[in-house]
């Protein structure tokens, strides 16, 4: 028996563009009853980054899927399909690396090897919504000799962050103090201060402030709706509530959250954002008690038992874009 244990360096949340790096520990544990000859042989060990997307059935209606080629390799337990045996459609993938090919492990060794990746610049952000799911994975393969494919999924998120790739680092910072004995690739230092960057803003943008309603729309497209004039599905992320009596104007703060996906449109669905007002207005004016200037008695002023009320809502379309330039922006 082996066992595979895979570790993602930096966490389990990457930027588009970003590099993820991940550390994979093959291991032939020790029994009671391990021999000289209870030694393993793995014939290969390959390693690959894909998206997979899911939908809804009773929402979205996908065409057929003309990728014949695809499924007979999926059935073959030879061949290295990252997403065997999963629902949904792999929409993009990375070209499989190679870790290995014939390794032996002896009782109680164990070998590591390291899988570095470019996250793909142009797929969608990680999403889970009521009508699709976009999810992205790692997933190693190994085979040992006359045996079918084992696979390791490791799932994790991706952010989409406009504005990275073309930020101007200050002067000052291409000539801050660095570790001479290291030698650092300026392509690394670069990325890394980029994520910092991005990670600093998002933190800022979205610390919790004191709690109206933000709210995403998921509209699938029409072509792919399984019902017609089918309804938008709405999540509400944050409300606020106030009464605003005699009050000439007013303001309110909503906290967007870390985790939040930003606007984004797919062949088959999009993501809207928007500021969601219910209003709760007198029929008739509340007139505010009346004093009178030689008044000597103490009034105490009570709000009136009933008063008839008309209700209406509004609702603000924005996007919402995780910027360096600007953190989240809010665009009417």
């Amino acid at each position: 028996m082996i066992e595979v244990v895979a570790k993602l360096l930096r966490g389990p949340v990457f930027l588009t563009g970003e590099v993820l790096e991940c550390v994979i520990t093959f291991t032939n544990p020790m029994t009671a009853r391990s021999t000289s000859a209870s030694s393993e042989m793995l014939a290969w060990a390959s390693a690959q980054i894909h998206c997979q997307f899911h939908t809804s059935e009773s929402r979205v209606a996908l065409p057929p899927s003309e990728d014949a080629k695809h499924d007979v390799q999926a059935e073959n337990e030879t061949v290295f399909v990252p997403n065997r045996g999963e629902r949904g459609k792999c929409i993009l993938a990375t070209p499989p690396k190679i870790l290995f090919c014939d390794l032996r492990l002896d009782p109680g060794e164990s070998k590591s090897y390291s899988y570095c990746e470019h996250v793909p610049l142009d797929g969608p952000p990680s999403f889970r919504g009521q009508s699709v799911k976009y999810v992205y994975k790692l997933t190693v393969g190994c085979q040992r000799v006359n045996s079918p494919i084992k696979l390791l999924r490791v799932p994790f998120r991706v952010f989409v962050v406009y504005g990275l790739d073309d930020y101007q680092f200050p002067p000052d910072e291409a000539v801050a103090p660095t570790n001479p004995f290291l030698d650092e690739d300026e392509n690394i230092k670069k990325d890394t201060r980029l994520v910092d960057l991005a990670t600093e803003m998002l933190m800022s943008s979205t610390s919790r402030r004191s709690l109206l309603s933000l709210q995403t729309e998921e509209h699938v497209q029409e072509e792919y709706q399984r019902k017609p004039r089918q309804p938008l599905s709405l999540s509400t992320h944050a409300r606020h509530q106030e009464s605003c009596l005699h009050t000439a104007k007013t303001h309110f703060s909503l906290p967007i959250p870390l985790s939040a996906t930003p606007s984004f449109i797919t062949s088959v669905v999009s993501l809207r954002w928007r500021l969601h007002f219910e209003f709760v207005t007198a029929r008739e004016p509340v007139e505010p008690p009346t004093v009178l200037e030689n008044q000597s008695e103490i009034i105490t002023w009570t709000g009136a038992g009933k008063i008839d009320v008309d209700t209406f809502s509004w609702d603000l379309p924005m996007k919402l874009r995780k910027s360096t330039l600007k953190n989240f922006q809010l665009l009417n």
